[in-house]
């Protein structure tokens, strides 16, 4: 589906000693997450960008650990939500995604469960098609790689076909994959990826993937409706264009931003699309919308539409994930989940009965 080559990736800095030019871009070559970098990536203004998110990051690290002080599970309430909007330390990720979303109650509930399900007979035709795709998921990152100790692979494979076996109405669906991927390098662990995929794709995004993908149309309508409300000037240039939101957004929607995004955005985001839930998707959406419609405006025809949608998640504004989720929160203004149900209503309605 992708080929997740972002020239553009970020990830959380390390602290490093001086070292000579080629000899730090040899140690930077890959990023914190496994991500080879470009050719042509700019580490001048990476570390420019990365001096002042380090000291961000050891804020926000050391607030977290006074916060959780040991603690293996965090509560849902306004200071750990303001907390998880600031951004959650990679050393916290697992915990605070697995709490807070509750996979790690479903979890606990069903001990074994996951190890079960890959001890029944496989349908061949679902390990067929997941493993048509394993090669195929970041191809760039050195923890996919069979050469590497451990590989991704293998465990990639065992969540994607316990979950095919799990929820056999999705089976495997193109896209997943990548899903699967990001939980890995993020937990590192097989169970607690297959728990976070079932509140994902079970609770947060029903009916994205499954065969009819009713929830990832709806979705698009309704980020359709709400450029109609509050960029209503980059909604005509659609309509007037006849430009399909399918065209523009759909794997913003079905890889969650995945190699739409650098990885540490993406990562800023799930941050708070585990914890808030689906209308985070909206608002990143609409920032990237709203902030560049002027460039937006400018398109002539629908391949320049298409063209000026694939550039605005591109450059230094989406790079400085701190300063963009800040933006998410501002920039679309007042966005409540009652308005989000109720255009998911009226845009279900209207998608069911155009194909019925």
């Amino acid at each position: 589906m992708m080929d997740p080559r972002n020239g553009a990736r970020s990830g959380q800095p390390q602290l490093r000693i001086n070292v000579p030019s080629t000899a730090r871009e040899r140690v930077d070559s890959v990023d914190p997450y496994g991500f080879e970098r470009s050719s042509d990536f700019d580490y001048e203004s990476y570390e420019e960008l990365m001096s002042e998110y380090l000291t961000v990051l050891t804020r926000r690290s050391i607030k977290w650990s006074k916060l959780l002080k040991g603690k293996q599970r965090v509560e849902r309430n306004l200071k750990i939500k303001r907390y998880v909007r600031k951004g959650v330390p990679n050393e916290h990720r697992t915990l605070v995604w697995m709490t807070a979303s509750g996979a790690q109650e479903k979890m606990e509930r069903n001990s074994g469960y996951y190890h079960s399900l890959l001890q029944t007979q496989h349908d061949p035709k679902l390990v067929e098609t997941i493993n048509t795709d394993l090669h195929r998921t970041f191809p760039d990152n050195v923890h996919f790689r069979k050469s590497s100790d451990p590989c991704l692979q293998r465990a990639l494979y065992h969540v994607l076909l316990a979950y095919g076996h799990h929820n056999p109405a999705v089976g495997y669906c193109q896209g997943m994959n990548f899903i699967a991927g990001y939980l890995l390098i993020i937990t590192k662990d097989e169970e607690k990826s297959f728990w976070l995929m079932e509140i994902l794709l079970g609770k947060i995004l029903p009916d994205y993937y499954t065969p009819a993908m009713l929830g990832l149309k709806m979705d698009q309508e309704v980020l359709g409706e709400l450029v109609r409300m509050k960029v209503p000037a980059v909604w005509k240039l659609l309509q007037d264009h006849g430009v399909m939101w399918t065209l523009l957004v759909s794997r913003w929607f079905i890889c969650l931003f995945i190699d739409v995004l650098p990885v540490e955005t993406v990562l800023r985001i799930w941050d708070c699309l585990f914890y808030e839930g689906s209308k985070i998707l909206f608002r990143v959406a609409l920032t990237l919308i709203r902030h560049h419609q002027a460039e937006i405006l400018r398109a002539q025809n629908l391949p320049d539409v298409c063209d000026r949608f694939k550039r605005i998640t591109k450059g230094p504004d989406v790079r400085d994930c701190h300063t963009f989720m800040q933006k998410i929160f501002l920039e679309p203004g007042s966005l409540s989940m009652a308005t989000v149900s109720k255009l998911r209503g009226i845009c279900r309605a209207r998608i069911v009965a155009e194909e019925s």
